[in-house]
């Protein structure tokens, strides 16, 4: 445990348990944490900050998916064959990410970004069970397309750049799988494991996690992840409609936020 105050530390836990629940709902949680965390341990390295992120992320994460699977109509083994293609695209993307610079990435991320929220302004059904074929039997070719582009582009994406990847990945399976909000975040949670599992193992691997702080948050992340996804399920589509927009908007400040002060 690094040496930080007491006021320090119930800070992080309160942000932990604030990122889980938006981790929960629509992804995105670690627009929160992480930045939290970096302003919080000014003085350790970036490589333990960020291996702690996952330690703490990857329990409220699978605290949520168990929630989901236990109460919404989880595509176990279609999210799983997506988290693996995300892991691997992942590795895929990290491996070119120190020929990439950041400073080009954003502006189109945040274009991106832009269309999405006004897509889902437009259309009111978007992520609905009428609106999106929700109940539709999924065809052979929209789960190998979801495999392949959702899981391999969307985990390219997190290795080479990052930010909002939870939140891309329940879009994503919305329009390809034609899944309501609720169903599709549910989803996008198995995947996360997967994804986060793997980052999680390497910073393990090199020793960057601080094990006793990260313990202490992921109790808080684990039971924001929890009501979040309570919420959700109770709350239904268009509560989760709702949250995406204001992730969507706040990456999107942040991503000019940092391109501006680049």
């Amino acid at each position: 445990m690094p040496d930080i105050t007491l006021t320090t530390l119930v800070v992080l836990c309160l942000a932990a348990a604030a990122a889980g629940w938006i981790d929960a709902v629509v992804g995105g949680g670690g627009l929160l944490l992480l930045p939290a965390l970096l302003l919080g341990l000014p003085h350790v390295p970036a490589a333990h900050v960020l291996g702690t992120n996952k330690a703490v992320a990857i329990v409220g994460t699978s605290g949520a998916a168990v929630t989901y699977v236990r109460k919404a109509p989880v595509q176990v083994g279609t999210a799983v064959r997506i988290g693996l293609m995300a892991l691997a695209g992942s590795m895929t993307g990290a491996f070119f990410a120190a020929g990439i610079s950041s400073d080009v990435l954003r502006p189109v991320i945040m274009v991106v970004l832009l269309a999405v929220a006004a897509f889902v302004v437009l259309r009111p059904s978007f992520g609905t069970a009428a609106g999106d074929g929700g109940g539709e039997k999924v065809t052979r070719a929209r789960t190998v397309t979801a495999i392949v582009l959702v899981g391999g582009g969307i985990g390219f994406y997190d290795g080479l750049f990052g930010p909002g990847t939870g939140t891309f990945l329940v879009l994503a399976l919305t329009a390809v799988l034609h899944l309501d909000l609720v169903t599709a975040s549910a989803n996008a949670k198995i995947v996360n494991v997967c994804t986060n599992a793997g980052a999680l193992a390497m910073f393990a691997y090199q020793g960057t996690v601080l094990w006793q702080l990260a313990a202490l948050m992921a109790v808080f992340n684990l039971a924001g992840a929890m009501l979040g996804a309570r919420m959700a399920l109770r709350k239904g589509s268009d509560f989760v409609r709702g949250v995406l927009l204001v992730v969507v908007f706040s990456l999107v400040a942040k991503l000019g936020f940092d391109q501006w002060t680049a």
